[in-house]
């Protein structure tokens, strides 16, 4: 099965109203900006979006919060470099915001991905993360119950891709996007290069084929950061 795409706009287009979506990316490192960018074209309403922070500047995510697109954010770093749009929106109570620890959001996806509906952290025990959440004591310990995290469209971007799906990630960008093409009941990449089958290395595969339902070739993908130092803005 050939899973190559046309256009970015033929894979985003799967993002419905109300969706939960998963984003890849570190800050700038491994984010899918192309992908985004076509995902704000596409112009879908009130999504959840799961990422490690909430954008900066004026593209990427933050250029969706800007445009009303999401309704809440899950995410671990809601303030970074330039988190201005989600700021004033937050302030104004215009977006809604789940605050999980890093470590907790990547088990949460990950658990999401294998299966697993809940798991016990002590990461936020006895802080305000922690309300509301059942506890449990093993070795006279106490842990916090947190529950899976699943999508309906995972977005995310790798270095190599193939037909049948299978990718490889260079270096950093890796970051959360192994775990999300696990978590999403559909899976969409941007990769650098699309090669031919068989032409990466078996050894090589991070994400198999069997999680992924698209890939896109962006030859020459832009970063985040290289766009918010000219101050470039989204659309």
């Amino acid at each position: 099965m050939d899973k190559t795409l046309s256009s970015l706009s033929e894979a985003v287009a799967h993002v419905k109203d109300g969706m939960t979506v998963m984003i890849g990316g570190f800050g700038g490192s491994g984010a899918p900006i192309e992908m985004i960018h076509a995902l704000i074209d596409h112009r879908p309403k009130n999504l959840t979006v799961v990422n490690n922070n909430a954008g900066n500047g004026h593209v990427g995510i933050a250029a969706m919060i800007e445009q009303g697109m999401i309704a809440k954010m899950i995410c671990s770093f809601p303030r970074s470099a330039d988190p201005r749009a989600f700021t004033e929106l937050y302030l104004a109570g215009k977006i809604e915001l789940e605050l999980v620890p890093q470590g907790t959001l990547a088990e949460r996806i990950r658990a999401g991905g294998a299966g697993i509906p809940a798991f016990y952290t002590p990461s936020s025990v006895g802080t305000e993360l922690a309300e509301g959440k059942p506890s449990e004591e093993f070795e006279g310990k106490i842990y916090i119950r947190e529950n899976w995290l699943k999508a309906d469209v995972s977005l995310i971007k790798a270095e190599l891709g193939d037909p049948l799906g299978n990718l490889t990630y260079r270096m950093a960008a890796r970051n959360f996007s192994p775990l999300m093409a696990m978590a999403g009941q559909k899976t969409f990449v941007q990769v650098t290069k699309a090669v031919s089958a068989g032409e990466i290395n078996p050894e090589h595969v991070t994400t198999p084929g069997i999680f992924v339902d698209g890939i896109v070739e962006v030859s020459a993908p832009q970063q985040e950061e290289a766009l918010n130092r000219v101050k470039a803005a989204y659309p």
